[in-house]
């Protein structure tokens, strides 16, 4: 139950390295409202990342969810969409467990960050849901025994005494 991001993670975003802008002229702005400034041992600003701009997510899980095909979000966005997508896992999990009698132990969502290689922003690389179910199983015969043996144990000891 992860997603990620897919493509563009190379020091080279994906693009050849060749013939790029002359010194002196600045690359055409990729993405709109984002500081143009390029900081020391980066090879652009946010505003003309080419990896930032084409970075697309998708879910590697066998779930029901969003996410099946690669899809293209904003850097502001990722974190609250892997959020969300994170969260659909979550909710499977508890529906899972109703729906066989079983009981959600523990879940729990890891949203992961990287930076970017070409501008070094830094953005929501993916998230991963982990889950534990426990189901009980009555047919079980040492279930059985383990279950009078607490019987045994148990009696009596919640007993309200005063009349």
């Amino acid at each position: 139950m992860r997603i990620g991001a897919i493509g563009y993670g190379s020091v080279y975003g994906g693009y050849s390295v060749g013939a790029a802008a002359g010194a002196g002229e600045s690359k055409a702005v990729v993405n709109p409202g984002e500081s143009d400034v390029k900081s020391a041992g980066r090879k652009s600003s946010p505003a003309e990342c080419e990896t930032c701009q084409n970075r697309k997510y998708q879910d590697g899980s066998d779930e029901m969810v969003s996410f099946k095909t690669a899809q293209h979000m904003s850097p502001a966005e990722a974190g609250s969409r892997v959020r969300a997508h994170e969260q659909e896992h979550v909710s499977n999990a508890y529906a899972k467990a109703a729906q066989k009698g079983g009981k959600v132990l523990q879940a729990s969502v890891s949203i992961h960050t990287a930076i970017c290689p070409e501008c070094g922003r830094t953005y929501v690389s993916g998230g991963t849901t982990t889950s534990q179910i426990k189901y009980s199983n009555e047919d079980n015969p040492y279930q059985k025994q383990r279950k009078a043996a607490d019987a045994g144990l148990l009696a009596g000891m919640n007993a309200d005494y005063s009349v």
